[in-house]
């Protein structure tokens, strides 16, 4: 059931009520799953942090009629929202509910989200402390039994679900995610949404065409504008090779018609290049430049340090200024390349 300490440290107050006329569809139409099986009903687990079940012990269907689902479910049908985290939640903060349709969503999975899998070629410190690899191992063994389910279930449907790999670690680093996605359904009714830090995307996308045929979103994680910035805080990263990336992306995007984002972590080390990745943005023809605040992964020793957004810290001020500017330039741009829950967010 319900593990308040949970929210308690996401600061999520689980006693409010938002009043909220509208149903979000998330909690009944998603499922996140992690790397110990755990599987939550949305789209992020800060969002939304209490495991509806686990998928080591449960189907997918199964869990989504658990008592827990239920409870979670039942917490939108209130309109409280109670446990969602609407400090971070980006449909909540840009507003969404108004436009969702005051009907109760059908309990059909509709999108997968796949995060059983950390390993990565980089070791930025805003994520880990130590590179994470894994392709042995009791570990590795289990991560693998995931994915296989998950493949079985998507054999097994033909309504149109939209498969997320990599919200944990690189799809392309990852021999979890290159076993799922070598083994995944060629099935029409299957898209397919990829996060990567893109270093290894022109290398082994050819490797995959039914996904890159089937590809809805690409979304290349990026924390710096410039060669400094960004080989200071994606360590084990190349400028030169992420732009060489970004250009084939760009290229292989006309051909695909798929959606191309860039993800923007805000921090100490590069709020002053905010400007500058909306220019990168444009310049290698992204949809949307995503920008967001760091978030506490225990792997700095003084994440407070990092955490511009904090009202003490000694530059608060100056990002404050700099995010001032960024409004303007992006009022200057006309151009909707930055949704208004990221400044929103920001603030």
């Amino acid at each position: 059931m319900i593990n308040q300490r949970l929210f308690d440290w996401y600061g999520i107050d689980t006693n409010k009520d938002l009043q909220i006329k509208t149903y979000c569809p998330r909690p009944y139409d998603t499922v996140l799953i992690d790397k110990d099986g755990g599987c939550y009903l949305c789209e992020c687990t800060a969002w939304l942090p209490q495991s509806a079940g686990n998928l080591h012990t449960k189907s997918l269907e199964d869990i989504l009629d658990s008592a827990t689902a239920k409870e979670l479910q039942n917490s939108i049908v209130d309109g409280s929202y109670r446990y969602c985290n609407n400090k971070q939640c980006s449909y909540l903060l840009d507003q969404r509910p108004v436009a969702w349709k005051n009907l109760i969503p059908t309990k059909q999975i509709k999108n997968i989200r796949l995060a059983i899998d950390n390993s990565c070629n980089l070791r930025c410190p805003s994520c880990r402390t130590e590179l994470i690899f894994i392709k042995k191992g009791k570990k590795f063994e289990r991560r693998i039994q995931l994915a296989d389910k998950v493949n079985a279930w998507l054999h097994s449907i033909d309504h149109p679900v939209k498969v997320h790999i990599g919200s944990d670690g690189d799809p392309f680093a990852s021999y979890v995610y290159r076993h799922f996605m070598s083994t995944t359904p060629t099935n029409k009714n299957i898209k397919y949404s990829l996060l990567t830090n893109g270093l290894m995307f022109k290398e082994f996308s050819s490797r995959i065409p039914h996904i890159i045929e089937n590809l809805s979103e690409l979304g290349v994680s990026i924390d710096g504008a410039s060669q400094t910035t960004y080989e200071n805080l994606r360590l084990g990263g190349s400028w030169k090779k992420i732009n060489s990336n970004l250009k084939f992306i760009s290229e292989l995007k006309k051909k695909h018609n798929f959606i191309f984002r860039l993800h923007f972590v805000v921090q100490k080390d590069n709020y002053h290049e905010m400007e500058k990745i909306i220019n990168l943005g444009k310049k290698y023809n992204a949809d949307r430049v995503w920008l967001s605040r760091i978030q506490n992964w225990n792997s700095f020793k003084n994440f407070k340090e990092h955490n511009i957004f904090d009202t003490t810290h000694p530059l608060h001020t100056k990002y404050q200024e700099q995010l001032i500017k960024l409004e303007k330039f992006i009022k200057i741009l006309d151009s909707d390349i930055v949704e208004e829950a990221t400044l929103k967010q920001l603030h």
